[in-house]
């Protein structure tokens, strides 16, 4: 069993997938449930969940995102790095209007379970939500979507540096993440 700090250090955000590796739907529930067992606002409990792991349905929903907005020479993910699930977060309006703290204690509870499972995923918010709704048929307002698979790139956290944001790739295609440094955020009464 793997420690909270060891799967916060392994559960990044990956771009490139192995598309030849399936994803069992009943493991996409599992994650689901975990999900379900996050806190949420006012317990109103407004999210829902479109597990995908068939390829044809795959391959339409890829076509509704957008990768790495700072990798402006890379147009994303060829069709053998192409996520092989999907995990759609969609916001039940009529059950409350709380979600956004929900959405993100549930997700990080599905990236946490598919690191456990050797997984890797990216919360990818650049979706054509009009163009998704109707392939899936949901009334529901999507949030984002979880892309899922064995990741097929390494990504390496780094310091930050000048206060530069920006995740990039080397010459050898690792991808790189700044990140703060702990005595940069913790504030001191």
């Amino acid at each position: 069993m793997s420690s909270v700090h060891d799967l916060a250090q392994r559960a990044r955000s990956f771009r490139r997938f192995d598309a030849s590796h399936s994803i069992d739907y009943e493991l996409l529930l599992q994650f689901i449930d975990n999900a379900r067992l996050a806190p949420s606002a006012r317990n109103g409990q407004t999210l829902k969940y479109l597990p995908v792991s068939d390829k044809p349905t795959c391959d339409k929903i890829f076509r509704t995102l957008k990768f790495a907005a700072y990798l402006t020479d890379w147009v994303g993910p060829t069709e053998a790095e192409r996520p092989t699930a999907y995990i759609i977060v969609m916001h039940d309006t009529a059950l409350g209007p709380f979600f956004a703290v929900d959405a993100g204690l549930a997700t990080q509870n599905i990236i946490l379970s598919a690191t456990e499972a050797g997984l890797g995923c990216c919360i990818v918010g650049a979706v054509d939500k009009q163009q998704l709704s109707a392939i899936i048929g949901k009334e529901l307002e999507i949030v984002h979507v979880i892309a899922i698979g064995r990741p097929a790139e390494t990504v390496v956290v780094e310091p930050m540096k000048d206060g530069d944001i920006k995740y990039w790739r080397d010459a050898e295609g690792i991808h790189h993440v700044p990140k703060r440094r702990l005595d940069e955020i913790v504030v001191k009464l």
